[in-house]
């Protein structure tokens, strides 16, 4: 385990170190993560050149400017949520009631469908019925759960191949699919994959982004007197909360010295991104959260080569949800004592179960 800052960053930007899943040593961290990697080969689970290949495609579809252009969409996503909150009434759950509806929404119309659309129902219940990673999971929980989704996004790409739209899904079949670069399969797995990555975390982020200026009304005070403090407050919490702690799993290719310590060839690595983002020689005072902190090269969304590809798209949900959220209801409070939350720590990232607010 990998978690001085430095020696994180070392890691990761390391040729020798290897994201291969089909490695012997592969440090999986849950039941049958190894067995379905391999099978479906999930892009985050390759290595350089094939890797390399598999970013191209992505990184240009979650630019900058893409994510900028899809910001007044996140806002009227998230305005429409937090309309029927209010509608509601409190007590609600910020996690299934905003967080959670606020990410599947986004990366939904990312590939095309709105929550209109009969296939978002589709996507949405067989994302939920499933466990795909996380304490929960095992080997043929994942394949049965994999197999499920691959069939609903199978129907929705084979529609779009027949009537493309303006989104990635249909750029992917338009541009890559039909050119021969991705096998079928290939196709399905990669939108399966980066649907999920980026609903999940992004959920865990907003719910415990929200949890923690609860907890801090001072910041919460500070945010809300100077707004062009949000986008520095985003990466603060984003370097405090670190929810992918443990996503970027390696295995040693050779010998490597680190520290005046050897990792020997063939064994797991496991870079800890929260650690790093809490290395105090890095990071002074660093378990205290400040959104004016000058240094803001946190590893949040991990380093190298691969780093997440939907950094920019992340950012612009966290800005829009966080800044909304509490512009609209500033009086939001905790509707229970902290002490009585649930966190899950055997999922991809890590989050509250739910966090009940009202106001």
């Amino acid at each position: 385990m990998i978690t001085g800052y430095d020696e994180v960053r070392a890691i990761l930007a390391d040729r020798r170190i290897s994201s291969d899943v089909r490695h012997p040593n592969f440090p999986a961290l849950v039941a049958g993560e190894q067995e379905v990697a391999s099978r479906v080969r999930p892009f985050l689970r390759m290595d350089p050149p094939e890797h390399t290949a598999y970013r191209r495609m992505l990184v240009g579809e979650m630019t900058m400017r893409r994510a900028r252009a899809m910001r007044r969409a996140v806002q009227r996503i998230v305005d429409e949520r937090i309309d029927e909150l209010l509608r509601h009434g409190g007590p609600v759950d910020l996690v299934s009631q905003f967080a959670h509806v606020v990410s599947t929404t986004v990366m939904g119309e990312l590939i095309g469908v709105r929550r209109t659309d009969p296939w978002f129902r589709k996507i949405t219940g067989a994302l939920g019925s499933q466990h795909i990673g996380g304490a929960e999971s095992s080997a043929n929980s994942a394949t049965e759960g994999l197999d499920g989704l691959f069939e609903v996004f199978g129907g929705l790409a084979r529609e779009r191949a027949q009537e493309p739209g303006d989104d990635l899904l249909s750029r992917l079949i338009i541009n890559h699919y039909r050119s021969g670069a991705l096998q079928w399969d290939e196709l399905l797995a990669t939108v399966t994959i980066t649907v999920i990555a980026g609903m999940e975390t992004t959920t865990s982020q907003i719910a415990l982004s929200a949890l923690a200026l609860l907890q801090t009304p001072e910041l919460l005070t500070e945010l809300q007197t100077d707004h062009t403090l949000l986008s520095g407050a985003v990466d603060e919490l984003l370097r405090a909360l670190s929810v992918g702690d443990s996503i970027a799993l390696r295995v040693a290719t050779e010998d490597i010295e680190i520290n005046g310590k050897t990792i020997p060839a063939g064994a797991g690595v496991i870079p800890l991104l929260a650690a790093a983002n809490h290395d105090p020689t890095v990071f002074p005072e660093s378990e205290k959260i400040d959104f004016r902190r000058s240094n803001r090269s946190h590893v949040a969304f991990g380093s190298g080569v691969h780093q997440c590809v939907g950094q920019n798209l992340a950012r612009v949900e966290l800005e829009v949800a966080i800044g909304t959220l509490f512009d609209r209801i500033p009086e939001l409070r905790l509707a229970e004592p902290i002490q009585s939350l649930e966190f899950r720590h055997g999922a991809i990232s890590f989050g509250p179960v739910r966090v009940p607010v009202t106001w």
